[in-house]
């Protein structure tokens, strides 16, 4: 009997291209950025290719377990000695949501439409929230996605080239015995994490695993280079997936005023992580890296492209991550209560 293939076969293959002409053009995170426009341009054509199955999660696995390795004594001593620096610059982000609130209730959107839309958090968790404020779901998605559309699109290339070329310090060495321990131990951590319904779990649990064992250990390795790569892409055709011809139809109005309101958002935040930074003794670029409001993934990508300070720039978004995850919800009930919608 005949079997059809599934409808994700083609998608690693439209990404695999994508990557390999933005290599080509020496394009910033070349294999997420060119996965994630080719595979956009190809379901906008009318071909509805479909994500591929846990393709997400083994890319985040890989890119978060780089990430954690980046974690060494040195380094945790440091951003323990600098957590004041770095709860500030998670606040300030969070504070960004209020530019998108003001912008979309102007426009007429209801109060927890504008507010989930806004926070700074995983898209899939204020989705639930937004459900159970009775808002409008399908715009809080559009919300997140479009947003984490435009970081990808374009932090890492107004970075990358607005900033001197910095020659790249040697590859740390790889240790496959150490590899063939921590690789399994963080998705071991990423399962239980889903279990106990933490945000961004296969994010959180790779990172978690391999940054405690270096701190522990000591170790000063990381994954091999292709790696890296392979990360990106698998990242770059997932989010891809999330967009065709109708998001793109759907509310204009509404999904230019996101666009305003992530723009805005990340002027005001690249100012306040160069304030940080001149009043302290921390990398500004780094703090303003830290402080854009999109995904751990994709500016922790930034941050090792560029040389920066993985760690600060971690630190930051992780800590506004539970930051959102934990206040999102009694704030918004606080202002319900101090100011009832009319």
């Amino acid at each position: 009997m005949h079997q059809r293939l599934p409808a994700w076969w083609a998608t690693p293959l439209i990404g695999a291209f994508g990557g390999w002409l933005a290599s080509l053009a020496n394009w910033p995170l070349p294999w997420m950025v060119g996965s994630l426009l080719a595979v956009i341009a190809v379901r906008c054509s009318g071909w509805l290719v479909s994500e591929v199955p846990r393709g997400r999660q083994v890319g985040q696995w890989i890119v978060a377990s780089a990430i954690g390795l980046h974690f060494t004594g040195e380094v945790m001593r440091e951003v323990l000695a600098h957590f004041g620096v770095i709860l500030a610059g998670a606040v300030g982000t969070l504070l960004l949501g209020l530019i998108g609130i003001f912008i979309l209730l102007r426009s007429g959107s209801d109060r927890a439409t504008a507010f989930f839309a806004s926070m700074p958090g995983g898209a899939s968790e204020m989705v639930v929230l937004a459900n159970r404020h009775r808002a409008e779901a399908a715009s809080v998605a559009a919300a997140h996605s479009l947003r984490l559309l435009l970081v990808v699109l374009i932090v890492p290339a107004l970075f990358t080239w607005g900033l001197p070329t910095i020659a790249a310090p040697p590859a740390a060495p790889v240790s496959w015995p150490w590899l063939a321990v921590l690789l399994p131990a963080g998705g071991l951590l990423a399962l239980l994490w889903k279990r106990l319904g933490q945000p961004n779990p296969w994010m959180l649990g790779p990172l978690t695993a391999c940054a405690l064992a270096s701190v522990a250990f000591d170790l000063h390795i990381g994954l091999p280079g292709w790696a890296g790569a392979l990360g990106q892409w698998l990242i770059g055709c997932s989010l891809a997936c999330h967009f065709d011809r109708p998001f793109f139809r759907s509310a204009p109005a509404f999904l230019l005023r996101i666009l305003l309101f992530t723009l805005l958002a990340m002027l005001v935040a690249a100012a306040l992580g160069g304030a940080l930074g001149w009043l302290t003794a921390l990398d500004e670029v780094s703090l303003m890296l830290g402080m854009m409001p999109g995904g751990i993934t994709e500016l922790c990508l930034t941050a090792e492209a560029l040389q920066l300070s993985v760690a600060l720039v971690t630190a930051v978004q992780v800590l506004r991550l539970f930051l959102v995850m934990f206040l999102a919800e009694p704030l918004f009930r606080a202002w319900q209560r101090r100011s009832p919608p009319r």
